[in-house]
Order: C-alpha cells, then structure tokens, then sequence
C-alpha cells in the first residue's frame, strides 16, 4: 500500500491537570476522519499533580501508550507508525518520546515508532525568566531543547504547531482580554510586544516550533472548559488535521525513500 492510502493510528496525549474522558470527542472526531484506532494516554488529573515534581510518572504512562497504539497499528498488517496529537503539555511528552537521552531514568527513543507530531498550544518557545515559564522550563523545556530541539527528526517524522489568535490581552478594563495578558506576559518571549494574541492561555508566539509546520487558527480557545470552540471542535480539526495527515504521510515516503 502507498503512503497515499495509509491511515495512521492516532495517539492522544492531554494538557496539563486533563483526564481522558475530556478527549473523548476529539477521539471520535478523529475517527470520523477515517484515522483507523485512536489511544488516548490514561494520565489523570491527579497525577498531572504528581508530575509538578517531575514528569517521570508521566511520561512513562504516556510511553505505555504510544504502545499500545504501536500494537494497534501493528495488527492492521503495515505497522504504520503512530501519530500523536499533543494537547498543551501533552505536546512537551511527544517531543520527550523520542529523545535518544533518558528523562528521570527513562530510556526513550521512540521515534521510529512515530510518524507525525501535532502540537495543539504547547508553549514550546515560552519565557524562562517569570515562574510560571520557569516551571515549564524546569520540568520539559529545557530538556526538549537539549536533547531533540525543533523539528529534529524531520523529515522521518513530521511536525506540526497549531496556535490560535482566539483572545488578545488587553491590560485596559477587565475580563477575559484583562486576564490573558496577565498570564501571556509569564509566558510570551518578547512581553514588550503589543498586542499580545493568542488562545486565551498561550500566546501565539509560543506555540511556534522551529522547522515544524506552524498552523495559526482563528477564534480557538485553549481548553474545552472556556465555553468556546477550542483545537478539537469540529472546525479547528478540520483546518489542522488535513495538514497533519500529509505531514505524517510525506514522513512515510521520506522513511521509503531511504
């Protein structure tokens, strides 16, 4: 079968304090689009807690999963490898998956096993100077810099960054714009700079990945729980998930052609 006719199996990391029902849509919509089994990692939200001291825990549940959704693949007959949608910090994990060096004694290198790597508001270029971006820092993005900065296996596997312009941070009067820019300015490299955009939680700007694909959506929020379209509503899928198809496709031919 040419890569033009594969569908992958899809691995769902989630965010930060997330549990796995939340993506259980996202899940369907994805088989909608005629992916052929969808893992969903089974990090809850207590142990998102735990992982505020590492994320050793985490990643190893996370690890098990990619599998998981490896055997899947596997019993479709091509052994197609995996691709990973990584919410927020779920992001951080998939990138943390394929380092050649161990995190918290953990011995990694998986990227063999995926194809494609889509990052829905991960913060990879956050600000290390505030706590909030220190902790980030601290926890994954130091690490993911060292050991598999960018797109680093590219092209045998394909990224892609999505970030939205949904809410601009807006220091003048209060609600949701007020709020943004109070945390975009823990996070965003460049703080000075005004208007500051993005998902309502990540600026924009963070979400760029160097050498990735770098999709920017309109009107998307971060998370499920603001009462707005978020990554995994039904149009924001369809505006990524074409792009993330034929990144993980292009990876396929790119590991044939080798």
């Amino acid at each position: 079968m040419t890569s033009s006719g594969v569908q992958p199996t899809v691995l769902i990391l989630g965010g930060f304090l997330t549990s796995p029902p939340l993506y259980w849509r996202l899940a369907a919509r994805l088989r909608e689009r005629g992916v052929r089994a969808v893992v969903i990692a089974p990090v809850w939200t207590p142990e998102w807690v735990l992982g505020l001291r590492g994320l050793g825990g985490v990643l190893a549940r996370a690890d098990r999963a990619l599998t998981r959704a490896a055997q899947e693949s596997a019993a479709e007959g091509d052994d197609a490898p995996v691709l990973i949608v990584g919410h927020s910090a779920g992001g951080f994990l998939a990138r943390m998956l394929t380092s050649p060096v161990a995190y918290a004694g953990l011995s990694l290198d998986r990227h063999r096993q995926i194809g494609a790597i889509v990052t829905l508001g991960t913060p990879h270029r956050a600000a290390r100077w505030d706590v909030i971006g220190d902790r980030i820092d601290r926890l994954a993005g130091a690490f993911v810099d060292e050991a598999v900065p960018g797109a680093y296996f590219a092209p045998a596997v394909g990224y892609v960054a999505v970030g939205s312009r949904a809410v601009v941070g807006s220091s003048r009067g209060f609600g949701r714009g007020r709020l943004a820019e109070l945390v975009y300015r823990r996070l965003h490299p460049s703080p000075d700079d005004t208007p500051i955009e993005g998902d309502g939680l990540v600026p924009l700007a963070c979400t760029e990945l160097l050498g990735a694909r770098w999709i920017v959506l309109r009107g998307f929020v971060h998370g499920q729980l603001a009462g707005r379209p978020w990554y995994g509503s039904p149009e924001a899928v369809d505006a990524w998930w074409p792009v993330a198809l034929d990144s993980w496709r292009d990876a396929l031919a790119a590991r044939a052609s080798n």
